[in-house]
């Protein structure tokens, strides 16, 4: 994303199962999936990683890259059950307060919960570790991901959900999966909604075992990445 990204610029958009994404002009791209928004991440991430990882462990440290509009991390703390979870989220370019509460999430998913932990994921202070509801611990992290140094052997899930690879080249490079791939522990999974031949190949090479799913509405296909 380019240096002089501009929130201002930012349309809100409805997708096709009701829910907001936002468009970005000067990228011509989307924060999330045309075709179903809430859809989408649900499908991606909760059913395809949290789901699966959930059933062998129960603390769990996710990282996300790519924070956004934070619905990954909402869906992921409504799902936690009995989960202790601690999550990273890495995001450059926060949102603006302004631009997130206009956000109808809470309204589109069933939940009473739903807008009190939305607010909360929000207000909650960058940089520094949350506990948001008693288990699920944020930190929000106003970062590049190829500035950080993670921590090792430390992550069980990883959420990529960066722009698209022809929108934000530098973050599908083999050195940033490298990072990712050496804070993740054996049996770790990553999740991403594209399974574009260049992305797989740059998984591969960062040592990842892949499996190529059936995608959400409106992509055939998406990957699951293991670390061995």
């Amino acid at each position: 994303m380019p240096e002089n990204f501009m929130q201002h610029d930012l349309q809100l958009r409805i997708t096709n199962d009701g829910s907001h994404t936002l468009f970005v002009p000067s990228l011509s791209e989307h924060y999330h999936s045309v075709y179903g928004a809430i859809q989408e991440s649900r499908h991606v991430f909760i059913e395809t990683g949290f789901r699966k990882i959930s059933q062998k462990y129960q603390n769990i440290n996710i990282l996300e890259v790519g924070f956004g509009t934070g619905l990954n991390a909402l869906l992921t703390l409504l799902s936690k059950e009995d989960s202790k979870i601690h999550y990273d989220a890495v995001e450059a370019f926060p949102l603006d307060e302004l631009i997130t509460e206009q956000l109808n999430y809470s309204s589109q998913i069933d939940s009473q919960n739903a807008y009190e932990y939305f607010t909360k994921l929000h207000q909650s202070a960058w940089n520094e570790e949350t506990e948001i509801v008693p288990g699920f611990f944020l930190k929000k992290i106003s970062r590049r991901i190829e500035t950080i140094a993670l921590p090792q052997s430390n992550f069980h899930l990883v959420y990529f959900d960066a722009f698209a690879p022809d929108k934000q080249p530098d973050i599908w490079q083999i050195d940033v999966f490298k990072i990712i791939f050496d804070s993740m522990r054996s049996g770790g999974i990553l999740t991403t909604y594209t399974s574009k031949g260049l992305v797989k190949e740059t998984l591969k090479s960062a040592g990842f075992i892949l499996e190529r799913l059936p995608g959400p509405p409106g992509k055939r296909h998406m990957l699951r990445a293991t670390k061995p």
